[in-house]
Order: C-alpha cells, then structure tokens, then sequence
C-alpha cells in the first residue's frame, strides 16, 4: 500500500493542478500501476474527483489506463517529455564529436535520432566524407518502423510499439506487426538494429542505442550508405556494426559522467 501523500494548499496556488502533481508524483514513486480506490486512499480524495483528473491527465497522455486491470501507471508522453532536455540538447552537444568521428572512421553519413511523437526526429546528421552531394536532414522525422534509428528506438520504449500506420516505404518494409515485434525482439538482444533498403531502395542503416545516466536509452546513433559498401557479399559488413556501438558506448560513457 503506497504511504499516504496529503495535498497541500498554498497561496495562490491551483489546487486541482496540485492534485494532478499528486497522481504524477505517486505513479512515479509506488507500484507500475495504481488503481483508483489505491489513489483515492493515498491522496485522500474522492473518486469522483479522482476519475476526472485521471481522465484528463489519460485524454494528454501523462497517464495510461491498462485496459484489462483498469488500473493507471504513467504515459509515454510523460516519459518522453521528461527525458527532453537531455534528448535534444545534452545529447546532441555531448554526441558531436563522436558523431563525427564514427562518419571519419566508416566512411558513411552518421545519425542521431530521439523518439518524438511516434517518429523518429534527426537531431544530428554528418554527411559522408566525400564530395558527393548531400542534404542535411536535422529536423527531418523518419519512420521507426523502416528504420535502424527507430528500431533502436521501439526496442528500448517503455510502452515499445509503433504508433504511426505501418506504412510501406520501399517492397522490402516491414509492415506485419508480429514481424516487427520480432525484429525488436533480436534489436534488444543482440544490442544493435539493421535496416536493409527497408526506408530507401538500395540503402542500409545500422544503428546503436544511446543511454543516460539511469540507464534509460535516449537516442540512438547510426550510419547509413549504399548497400553495395555496408553489404558487399551479400551480408551485412560487422565492422560497421562495431564502429557504431562503439560510438554508441562512448556516448553512453560520457552521459553517466
């Protein structure tokens, strides 16, 4: 039984907020998930009132209700926005470097992405080391579904399943669920995803997830190039699976510091 939180009334201060501040703070600190009657008798508040504040934190997604215990435990927007800061500015500032070496080191263009409203965004990107012509995609959202970035991604989400239509990018795109479950079920075990021509015809992507301090995977880092340079027999080159987790584990170390 989760300890008792009474909420405080002070000032100014608006007291169904507070309340909601409440639930927020109890999910996060008790059990995966409470029930209603649990809530009301930690916080010492009516159901009635409780259910319209769990309504309203469920409609914006800081709360999920399982759907066979009708229990509640917190959103992945929550998760998502709480992890934010880190993944758009402490990540992209200490992953630079490291980023641009993994392109000097493979020879490809390398990628950075978070998870943002069921996509992937591009927070990162260094263009081939070559003179070929290239656009800078930062800002850009890829599929998850279709990419080595995003497969990283799904893997490692606290509720991991695509949100967005699994949509056909190339013929070789995954679009059967229980395939693609599959496939991040070999993406956390082996600690790496591929994506073979699966978002552009005749282009492969390899990538690694990112972790903070806590653990917590918070982006992902990859590369992408031509399949004849990244699969030249036929089979994916495990060099470049090497050069990417070990971008991947030096920006992870420098994260826990």
């Amino acid at each position: 039984m989760p300890n008792c939180v009474r909420v405080p009334v002070v000032g100014e201060t608006i007291q169904s907020v507070e309340r909601a501040a409440a639930i927020l703070r109890l999910l996060a600190s008790g059990p995966r998930q409470l029930g209603v009657a649990e809530l009301a008798r930690a916080l010492g508040l009516p159901k009635g009132t409780l259910h319209g504040i769990l309504r309203t934190l469920v409609h914006v997604g800081f709360v999920e209700q399982d759907a066979a215990t009708g229990k509640y435990r917190l959103g992945a927007t929550l998760l998502h926005l709480g992890s934010s800061y880190l993944d758009v500015n402490e990540l992209r500032t200490r992953s630079i470097n490291w980023a641009d070496a993994l392109a000097g080191r493979s020879r490809e263009s390398a990628w950075i992405g978070t998870l943002h409203e069921g996509h992937v965004l591009v927070i990162h990107h260094v263009f081939r080391p070559d003179d070929s012509m290239q656009t800078l995609q930062v800002g850009t959202y890829l599929p998850t579904h279709a990419s080595a970035l995003g497969k990283v991604l799904l893997a490692h989400d606290p509720y991991g399943e695509a949100t967005q239509p699994l949509e056909p990018a190339t013929k070789h795109t995954i679009v059967d669920p229980a395939a693609l479950e599959a496939e991040l079920d070999q993406v956390r075990a082996r600690g790496w995803a591929a994506e073979m021509e699966e978002l552009t015809e005749g282009e492969v992507a390899v990538a690694a997830p990112i972790k903070d301090a806590r653990g917590i995977v918070v982006g992902a880092i990859g590369i992408r190039g031509a399949v004849e340079r990244l699969v030249p027999d036929g089979g994916l080159d495990m060099r470049f699976v090497s050069y990417v987790r070990d971008a991947a584990r030096a920006i992870t170390r420098d994260l826990a510091r």
